[in-house]
């Protein structure tokens, strides 16, 4: 199972400089409210391909007052290195094994889930949430996933430039159109195998978390999933589309459904608590699939014990000990991870004079 055996930061929000060894056990991080916990949760995320668990741009990881650019470097357990930055100003950089690399080769080296509390109002908001959630699983499965993503990103921008400027010439939307089908086609494949692969591995489990059944929801009926049934639903919809200035329908529309299997109730109408324990059990269902296939991802869960009585957290941190998986868990309070034991490596991590300070205990 590839771990980190060491995280360096230089200037990344509320960290100043720090360099931290690991040695693939379970990570429990406590502190107070504000000490640096998630961005050092946070930094790791960026060690995959996108935004990170905060969505935060360049300019945002940066340290303040002092303003001077940013790095995170890595070094897994196999000895490859991998590091992200970015100077003032500058776009974010990668550089995997000393070489440059765009961001998805991120995602052929480390694999990794997320748990944030801004996710508990996951399927309660808007299904754009949805999406990012189903496919980053899918990008876990399946790297090029991401490739598809931007891919299609690119060609719908084109296509709505198009469609603002009222450009009528079907042979220039009859190119944009084909990309976007080619890469909303593997889109949509990438994320019914990913629906399919998360509801086995839950069913297949015993686990004190609840299992979901999944389905993807098109806002409008019609063979989206296949290329030929893409590029007709384009050439069908320009008319509408240019009424509107943009894309109207398409994999970029498409919802996450959830059900709680044993009630038959929707996601949405549950409890805050029960859609936190669906959250959690999509989450272990997808690293169980992983760690089927291959090693186990790397998990960050960020205030995710808070949430759970003593006997579900027994339940949690056994089943990512199972796993073989090396976690980062955050908390307020070192009393969340007694049922841990041995089995993890402590860091109390402390605000001193402005900056973020870990102390290994």
């Amino acid at each position: 199972m590839p771990h980190l055996s060491t995280l360096t930061l230089s200037h990344f929000r509320s960290w100043r400089r720090a360099q931290l060894p690991f040695d693939g056990r379970i990570v429990a991080i406590h502190g107070a409210n504000g000490a640096g916990k998630t961005n050092l949760i946070e930094a790791i995320s960026l060690l995959s391909p996108g935004r990170g668990l905060r969505r935060g741009s360049a300019e945002e990881f940066a340290r303040r007052p002092e303003a001077l650019g940013w790095k995170i470097a890595a070094e897994l357990d196999s000895g490859q290195e991998l590091e992200t930055s970015a100077e003032p100003g500058a776009s974010r950089a990668v550089r995997i094994g000393g070489k440059a690399a765009p961001q998805v080769a991120l995602a052929s080296e480390l694999r990794m889930l997320w748990l944030v509390p801004s996710m508990d109002r996951l399927f309660i908001e808007g299904a754009e949430g949805r999406r990012r959630f189903l496919d980053r699983a899918a990008m876990s499965f399946e790297p090029a996933h991401a490739e598809a993503t931007l891919a299609y990103d690119k060609a719908m921008r084109e296509r709505n430039r198009l469609l603002k400027d009222m450009v009528r010439d079907a042979h220039w939307y009859e190119a944009l159109e084909g990309q976007m089908a080619a890469a909303g086609a593997r889109i949509q494949a990438g994320r019914a195998r990913t629906i399919s692969a998360l509801m086995a591995a839950q069913n297949a489990a015993e686990t004190a978390f609840p299992a979901a059944t999944l389905s993807l929801i098109h806002p409008e009926a019609g063979p989206q999933g296949s290329d030929e049934g893409l590029r007709r639903l384009f050439a069908e919809g320009r008319r509408r589309d240019m009424a509107a200035g943009r894309t109207l329908d398409g994999p970029h529309r498409a919802d996450l459904a959830a059900i709680w299997a044993e009630k038959a109730m929707p996601a949405a109408d549950c409890s805050t608590g029960e859609q936190k324990a669906l959250l959690i059990s999509l989450i272990l269902a997808n690293a169980r699939a992983l760690a089927a296939d291959g090693p186990a991802p790397l998990l960050l869960l960020d205030e995710v014990a808070a949430h759970l009585d003593a006997a579900r957290r027994a339940a949690l941190y056994d089943e990512i000990h199972a796993l073989g998986a090396q976690a980062f868990l955050t908390g307020t309070g070192p009393e969340l991870f007694d049922e841990l034991g041995e089995r993890a490596l402590r860091l109390q991590i402390t605000e001193e004079e402005g900056e973020s300070h870990a102390h290994r205990h």
